[in-house]
């Protein structure tokens, strides 16, 4: 059965970045978003109240597909984001946000977790953490053709995302400060790929 890894943090803080370079460095397999092929996603951001649920439950089946491929196959695979950050924190965000109905908010809850009843919980968490105030700059510097969040979602998130991590996961976490300017991980990188494999027991 494959490892799964999951890159979680804020927006902003290089999820898609760092799991590009941990693959190209470790020789494991990329899980990415790929937002802009998602099939609501465009409709979601021109229409957020009548698309947003229909867009999370296809993110959260998308994610535990991707989970599927990675267990029933021997790689190391690395998620941009995941399972349970699409759940608990952009589902619930946009709970907050009143792009969902309390009920529709149940509907993805109820789907969440029955994919986790039989899905196991990533092997590795790698947690990135910023000042707000960085990512705040990142995001007015970024330019996607797709971008849900805002900048000023970045409290919210941040505090779902502890919100979500302090409970008792029972997943070894490995803190990365995504502060620095260092936008390719290059000062980091070989040790973090040389940790992965102690934790996960691999070559």
């Amino acid at each position: 059965m494959g490892k799964l890894i999951t890159v979680v943090g804020n927006s902003g803080t290089g999820k898609t970045t760092l799991t590009l370079k941990l693959c190209e460095v470790g020789s494991f397999t990329a899980l990415f978003e790929k937002n802009v092929e998602r099939p609501f996603q465009k409709r979601f951001n021109e229409d957020l109240k009548g698309f947003a649920l229909s867009n999370q439950v296809d993110f959260l089946l998308f994610r535990a597909e991707q989970e599927v491929f990675v267990r029933e196959n021997d790689i190391v695979g690395v998620q941009d984001g995941g399972l349970d950050q699409d759940f608990h924190v952009f589902t619930k965000r946009f709970r907050q946000k009143g792009y969902l109905e309390d009920d529709e908010f149940h509907l993805c809850e109820r789907l969440y977790s029955a994919l986790r009843l039989f899905l196991p919980l990533p092997d590795l968490i790698i947690r990135l953490t910023a000042p707000i105030s960085i990512l705040a700059e990142r995001m007015t510097k970024r330019q996607r053709e797709i971008d849900i969040e805002k900048s000023e979602d970045l409290v919210e998130l941040e505090k779902l995302i502890e919100a979500w991590l302090t409970k008792d996961l029972s997943v070894p976490i490995i803190h990365i400060d995504a502060s620095k300017d260092d936008p390719s991980y290059s000062t980091v990188i070989d040790g973090l790929v040389q940790e992965i494999k102690n934790k996960l027991k691999i070559k």
